[in-house]
């Protein structure tokens, strides 16, 4: 396999993690099969990402790591995610759905760790962002994670 191909590859495999692990987030009824199929494929994501992705890839693959460590109570590691998530993407133009997200999933990573006065704070602004989500399909994705994240 030439150079090209592997990234190719890589790119394939991490499209296909990422879709995998949020698909099983999205299923409140997993079993602990699901769970570590679900963690295993976030992380996976971010692997491929990092090798044939850029930056703005990496950082929404962080954000998959950082909801499904949230959801399993893995609250530290959900929160180093969470916070390379934002930290990489504040700087882009990210598109209005995708603000909410990057702030509902930090949110419930400061949940996760038992950080509550950070996770009301953020949680708010996850609302608030929500709110703001012109597009009715992507409201309805944004709701449909939201809703699976504790309320304050």
């Amino acid at each position: 396999m030439n150079e090209e191909e592997q990234m190719a590859s890589h790119k394939w495999h991490a499209i296909e993690c990422n879709n995998l692990a949020w698909g099983l987030s999205g299923n409140s009824s997993r079993t602990a099969e699901e769970d570590a199929q679900m963690l295993a494929a976030a992380h996976a994501s971010a692997f491929h990402w990092a090798i044939a992705g850029t930056g703005v890839h990496v950082a929404r693959a962080q954000m998959i790591v950082a909801h499904v460590n949230a959801l399993l109570g893995y609250g530290q590691v959900a929160l180093v995610a969470a916070h390379e998530c934002r930290e990489t993407l504040a700087a882009e133009d990210v598109p209005d759905w995708e603000a909410a997200f990057i702030e509902a999933i930090h949110a419930h990573a400061h949940h996760a760790a038992g950080e509550m006065d950070f996770f009301v704070a953020t949680h708010a602004k996850a609302v608030e962002l929500g709110a703001a989500i012109v597009g009715e399909e992507d409201r309805k994705v944004f709701d449909a994670t939201f809703a699976g994240i504790p309320k304050p």
